[in-house]
C-alpha cells in the first residue's frame, strides 16, 4: 500500500531530504541542512549574503549621494573618497540620484552579484 503525505498549512518540504518540517523551521530535523528564508512578495528590504540592503543603499545614493555615502555602504571606498572630493560641484550629487534608481530597479541577484560580497 503506498501511503499519501500531505503537508499541513503550516509545513512546508525539506529543500534537501523531502521531509515535512514546520513552516518557520530554519534548519530540518530529520538531515541538518538549512532551510532558505521564503521568498518575500517585496525584496525591497531584503538583505544580501554580507548583510548589505538594497534599499539602505538607494536611499542613501538619493539623498546623500553628494557625499558618497552610498559608496562607502557598498563597500566601495575608493569610490566615495571621490565623490567627496568632488561633491562641492554637485556632479556626485546627479550621479548619485541616478544610481540611487538604477540600485531600486536592479534585480535582487544582480545586485548580491555585485555587492553582496564585499
Amino acid at each position: 500500500m503506498t501511503e499519501s503525505i500531505t503537508k499541513g498549512p503550516n509545513e512546508k518540504f525539506c529543500s534537501e531530504c523531502g521531509a515535512i518540517i514546520r513552516i518557520n523551521a530554519e534548519i530540518c530535523p530529520k538531515c541538518g541542512v538549512r532551510q532558505s528564508p521564503p521568498a518575500a512578495a517585496n525584496n525591497l528590504g531584503a538583505l544580501s549574503p554580507n548583510g548589505k540592503s538594497k534599499l539602505a543603499a538607494a536611499l542613501f545614493a538619493i539623498f546623500l549621494g553628494g557625499f558618497g555615502v552610498h559608496k562607502f555602504y557598498l563597500g566601495r571606498i575608493g569610490w566615495g573618497v571621490v565623490y567627496l572630493i568632488f561633491c562641492w560641484t554637485a556632479i556626485p550629487a546627479i550621479v548619485g540620484f541616478i544610481e540611487g534608481i538604477l540600485l531600486l530597479v536592479m534585480n535582487d541577484s544582480d545586485f548580491n552579484c555585485k555587492y553582496g560580497n564585499s
